[in-house]
């Protein structure tokens, strides 16, 4: 049978038979046929051969090379497609005699000294070396190939391999001498092994060891590091070695970046046990790491301490570490810097004056239990201070909450007797700081020109701001009916850009009003036309109101005859002043135009109830009906007010709420109130309980600042039918608009602290600024939500404390007093300690009294924990 008859059958046993029984030119002559049918198949062809075709061909091309030089080049290109298997080369080699076999190794040699190695010759070389006896290559190719043989069994056998082959005397040394052989850690481990029984020169494995680590990344390095731990004397020997890669490191650090990057960083710099003496040329990179991240100075912090030990850190570094340790956030970093300080003035009584001035910058940190450790720190070491330093600690426990204040008067001497009082009074009297609120700003009067409406909508397409929403919407209707051609020519470059897409209608969607006033075709959605004012229908019911809005506007462009809309907002609030909604109206009853019902309801849904009676009474001479519904709404005072809170919250006592979520209760009217539908809805007093259309829940709809400008006076229910969907720039405009603050704005303010601390702390100091905050009610729903687990004790803990910061004790006080009982009964809540320490300072500041029962029992407790001691402050400041 002829050799591409077998290759075809994948026969290879009958491959191999037939290049044995051929000559050398019987098998030159077969080659041609063989590499036309390799190159005819191409990879598509290749894949489709059976695993035994394959090796069939591969096998056949080999053996039917004419010499070994030609062999070399052959197996060095490889050819693009090859088997899997290795077996393969082995059986077609042995077909030669051992001369040829020996030369091929040459010439493989050779090739892999000009070029790189391809495919896996290491294979066929190792073969033919055990089984002829000739010399091993000793290019570094045939090397890592050598040792990635062994390297590649199971790592627990590895160093039994390299024992047991007798090739390991002759090429371990060369492998570790090779640029370009690689290696693992296991096998660095097997090698650190064979040092000790002399097999491996012990100072050639450390230098590779060196190279290798010296190329890679530290979370891989100290794997290698690892896997040949040094003596002292080599430790010593190569201190040049380990101070250059530490301060590659050590640059590597100062750049700082997320825990998963700089932790292997410092692990490596760990392992690398830099000596103090070492260390000491870092000094000043040590202390900058001191103002990084809290896992970077702590490191800092570890060196410098231990060079301090070792006697080789000046006084003025240590001061400086105080200088930028002492105030950090980050208790733990601070903690660690005055157990040093406490050591240092142990080991060294003479700088107790230096020690205790150090650590009295403690007293200005914002925790009061690190004051009261720096506190005890100082009472520690005072008997070994001098005069002027007990002076310095004077001036500085100024700085001491009023909790710590008449501790270190008996300590210090800060204070004579019956002071105490009118300190704590002239306290209380600069204690509570609230911002200064102007109340909402005016809206600038309509757009008086076309380009100030395409200036309008160009903001409105980029971004939720009412107020340019409404004046844009107001100067489409008013400029369409002045100079439509005009107003046309001025928003041809707005609406080059279209607005996003987006579930439910939103404010961006008055484009399509201006692609009415330009008569362009609509507007497409994945290149297909589309209706209109959003990509499908609006969903929420505020988006359904605005909707209309739009729809209705697009009418009264075209019919022309209202001159200006009814709801343009007079405040940013989106309130509209009902002096000057009676004036609209008067307006249009002068000219004869019955206004838009949906611009109208609107304007209703704005206007600010108003006690002036020159007012009312110039809307009840209205005659119209539109004019009659407004004399109606403010007599009665606008649209009562509705309770959002839920059933069975004990409202008597918030603090005794039970653990859990406490969702507001949905709004709704039960007086029968003339309102459109689509009015209605947003009240909630239309289908209320039903989901959405689409298929969405309310809590699924992104809650747009519109929907406040929607129902300015009624903040509290917008709130409640806003549920989760209450980002923080909406929680701000909930806070800037009117109306009261009940339990659904208060319940937006203890999600929010958890999340967005920033914009919850600013909504609870807006609200205490108008004296609409509840402390007792906001403190009820946090316990809730902690012990139901739905809160962080720790970030809502944060939230209290900076709005502490800002000067609002007494406003912090009120919500805390409130939710300790609940955290404290029992098993107290993880960071209640925390929690507590905050009251401490709050109620310290507003010279607050009384009793709390949970408080009492905790600090009556035996024990030193954070919890239980601050319990004691808190009770010694109540009582």
């Amino acid at each position: 049978m002829r050799l591409m008859a077998l290759v075809e059958a994948g026969d290879v046993p009958g491959v191999l038979r037939a290049l044995g029984e051929l000559g050398a030119e019987q098998r030159a002559a077969q080659l041609p046929e063989l590499d036309a049918r390799y190159e005819e198949l191409g990879f598509p062809g290749w894949l489709k051969l059976t695993a035994e075709q394959g090796v069939a061909l591969a096998s056949a091309r080999l053996g039917c090379q004419e010499t070994p030089d030609a062999a070399a080049r052959h197996l060095h290109s490889g050819g693009r497609y090859v088997p899997p298997q290795d077996g393969w080369m082995a059986d077609v080699v042995d077909l030669f005699p051992v001369g040829w076999r020996t030369e091929l190794v040459a010439r493989l040699d050779e090739q892999v000294r000009e070029r790189s190695g391809s495919q896996r010759l290491h294979f066929v070389v190792d073969h033919i070396v055990r089984t002829t006896g000739c010399p091993m290559p000793q290019s570094d190719y045939f090397v890592d190939g050598w040792l990635r043989k062994h390297a590649c069994g199971p790592s627990d056998g590895l160093l039994e391999r390299l024992r047991e082959d007798p090739l390991s005397a002759k090429l371990l040394p060369l492998a570790l001498e090779g640029p370009s052989v690689s290696f693992s850690s296991h096998v660095l481990s097997a090698l650190c092994t064979l040092a000790a029984e002399e097999m491996v020169d012990r100072a050639a494995l450390v230098r590779r060891t060196f190279a290798i680590v010296a190329g890679q990344h530290p979370a891989a390095a100290i794997q290698y590091w690892q896997a040949v731990p040094l003596t002292a004397e080599e430790h010593a020997r190569t201190a040049p070695q380990r101070v250059a890669l530490a301060e590659r490191l050590l640059v590597r650090l100062l750049q700082d970046g997320a825990p998963k990057t700089i932790t292997p960083v410092m692990t490596f710099l760990r392992a690398l046990a830099l000596t103090p003496a070492e260390y000491v040329p870092f000094i000043r990179d040590h202390v900058a790491m001191l103002d990084l991240s809290s896992p970077v100075a702590s490191y800092g912090q570890e060196v410098l301490r231990e060079l301090d030990e070792a006697g080789l850190l000046e006084e003025d570094v240590l001061s400086e570490a105080c200088e930028r340790v002492l105030l950090r956030p980050e208790k733990k970093l601070v903690r660690a810097q005055l157990s040093w300080l406490d050591r240092v003035a142990r080991r060294e009584p003479a700088r107790a004056d230096r020690i205790l001035a150090e650590t009295a910058l403690a007293f200005e940190h914002p925790d009061v239990s690190v004051q009261e450790r720096a506190l005890r720190l100082v009472a520690r070491h005072l008997k070994k201070a001098g005069g002027p330093a007990r002076a310095e600690l004077r001036t500085a426990a100024a700085s001491l909450g009023p909790a710590l204040a008449v501790r270190a008067a008996e300590l210090l001497g800060t204070q004579t007797p019956g002071t105490e009082q009118d300190t704590r009074a002239e306290r209380l009297a600069e204690a509570e700081v609230l911002p200064f609120l102007s109340g909402p700003g005016p809206v600038p009067g309509p757009a008086g020109s076309a380009a100030e409406v395409a200036q309008e909508l160009a903001v409105v397409l980029t971004d939720d701001d009412v107020v340019a929403f409404e004046r844009a919407l107001d100067g489409l209707v008013r400029h369409a009916r002045l100079d439509r051609e005009a107003l046309c020519r001025a928003l041809e470059p707005v609406m080059r850009r279209g607005p996003g897409v987006h579930h439910d209608c939103g404010q961006s969607d008055l484009y399509d009003v201006a692609a009415a006033v330009r008569g362009d075709e609509p507007r497409k959605l994945y290149g297909r036309p589309h209706r209109r004012i959003s990509h499908g229908e609006a969903v929420s019911p505020p988006g359904k109101l605005l909707m209309a809005r739009l729809m209705e506007a697009i009418d009264v462009i075209e019919a022309g005859a209202q001159p200006f809309l009814l709801a343009l907002p007079t405040h940013v609030t989106g309130a509209v002043d009902a002096g000057v909604l009676v004036e609209r109206l008067a307006e249009l009853e002068r000219r004869g135009v019955e206004p838009a019902p949906v611009d109208l309801e609107q304007a209703l849904l704005r206007v600010t109830p108003t006690a002036d009676e020159q007012v009312r009474c110039a809307a009840g001479d209205l005659r119209s009906d539109a004019g009659r519904r407004l004399a109606r709404r403010l007599r009665e005072g606008g649209l009562p007010h509705q309770d959002s809170t839920p059933e069975k919250w004990p409202t008597a006592d918030p603090g005794d709420a039970p653990p859990g979520r406490w969702e507001p209760a949905s709004p709704g009217l039960d007086q029968d109130i003339q309102l459109l539908p689509v009015a209605a809805a947003v009240l909630g007093t239309f289908e209320r309980d039903r989901t959405l259309e689409g298929g969405y829940s309310p809590h699924d709809i992104y809650a747009a600042p519109y929907w406040v400008a929607q129902l300015p006076h009624h903040r509290d229910e917008v709130a409640a039918r806003a549920r989760n969907s209450v980002n923080g720039r909406m929680l701000a405009r909930l806070t800037e608009a009117g109306g009261p603050a009940g339990y659904a704005l208060h319940w937006q303010i203890a999600r929010k602290i958890d999340h967005d601390r920033d914009s919850a702390v600013d909504a609870l100091l807006a609200l205490a600024a108008q004296g609409q905050f509840d402390g007792r009610l906001l403190g009820g729903q946090l316990q809730a939500l902690i012990c139901a687990g739905s809160s962080s004790p720790k970030r809502v803990v944060d939230g209290l404390r900076t709005a502490a910061a800002t000067g609002a004790y007494a406003t912090v006080w009120s919500v805390v007093e409130a939710a300790l009982p609940a955290l404290l009964r029992g098993t107290p809540v993880r960071d209640a300690g925390a929690l507590l320490a905050v009251g401490v300072e709050c109620a310290s500041r507003c010279a607050a009294k009384g009793v709390v029962p949970e408080v009492e029992a905790v600090a009556a407790r035996t024990g030193s924990s954070q919890t239980v001691k601050h319990a004691r402050l808190l009770r010694d400041v109540l009582r």
